[in-house]
């Protein structure tokens, strides 16, 4: 079961109670019985290696014979085609 985070409303203690995620949400403070909202802490994430983002979401350099296919086809770059015509 997880373990979640509390801090009373009145006297400012934060405790920690391990329950069921469905579990009833009101939990008054062991120490005065007050009401209590639940704390959330951000998520420390690290990412390793080349990284992901270089090798997923580059883009793609096209092939010599893709970037140029009048001079693969032996046509002049008047025929549309060809990224030098444009």
């Amino acid at each position: 079961m997880p373990a979640y985070d509390y801090k009373c409303t009145a006297c400012s203690k934060v405790f920690e109670i391990v329950r069921p995620p469905r579990a009833d949400a009101a939990v008054p403070c062991p120490t005065c019985g007050a009401a209590t909202k639940q704390v959330f802490h951000a998520v420390g994430v690290h990412f390793k290696g080349s990284g992901f983002h270089n090798t997923d979401y580059r883009k793609k350099e096209p092939a010599a014979a893709e970037s140029a296919p009048c001079e693969a086809a032996g046509s002049t770059p008047a025929c549309g085609d060809c990224p030098a015509a444009g």
